[in-house]
């Protein structure tokens, strides 16, 4: 796997693309990919980075898999391209906004759209997982919370608010719900009005709000 990452991110994350896991991780995926069919395409597995440079981050949105059905995944987290249905956690997500969100545009407003695993095999959710990847994107929001102030973490659902357990609250701002997925957003995550809370937070410290 031929790590093709923005800059600014290569400079943070190269401590991990060095360690003994991240080889090991890397020769996985080399392999899915050339042994059966793997979301993202191999080009994007890093577009949310390639999207939002490290010092442009305001916002992290954390998901957990990408898309695992054809055209869907691009290395975003919740985003898929014009044309392609839906998915079930987006049309929420569009509900609780009010309109359907342009999520590529959020990129270039400093969000984040961070899955915890960056790879999965078609068809079978949760199959790259438990391989490294969630070392790795523990590293980012590691870096992101460690060495940047204000920054908006929404967390949606138990596995993204385990992954930001050790954010300083203090520091940053956590919005913390249950997740859009059919299964969980009539358990709080409608109502929950995460945006505004983001821009809120946003606007108090001084940074421009998102254009959601």
């Amino acid at each position: 796997m031929q790590v093709k990452i923005e800059e600014s991110w290569r400079a943070v994350l190269q401590e991990e693309f060095d360690k003994p896991y991240f080889a090991e991780l890397a020769a996985f995926v080399k392999s899915a990919y050339a042994n059966g069919v793997v979301y993202p395409p191999p080009g994007r597995i890093f577009e949310a980075f390639n999207r939002t440079p490290f010092d442009q981050v305001k916002v992290v949105i954390l998901g957990q898999d990408p898309y695992h059905e054809p055209g869907q995944a691009q290395g975003l987290a919740f985003y898929v391209p014009p044309g392609v249905r839906t998915p079930p956690s987006l049309e929420n997500i569009a509900k609780e906004l009010g309109k359907m969100p342009d999520l590529m545009a959020w990129t270039r407003e400093g969000v984040l759209l961070l899955n915890a695993t960056l790879t999965v095999a078609a068809h079978r959710a949760g199959s790259h997982q438990n391989r490294g990847w969630e070392v790795f994107t523990d590293a980012v929001v590691h870096a992101l919370a460690t060495r940047r102030d204000h920054l908006v973490f929404i967390l949606w659902g138990s596995s993204a608010q385990r992954k930001g357990a050790f954010i300083d609250r203090a520091r940053h701002c956590v919005i913390a719900s249950p997740h859009p997925s059919p299964l969980s957003a009539y358990r709080g995550f409608f109502g929950s009005r995460p945006f505004a809370r983001a821009n809120d937070y946003l606007v108090a410290h001084g940074r421009a709000p998102v254009n959601w």
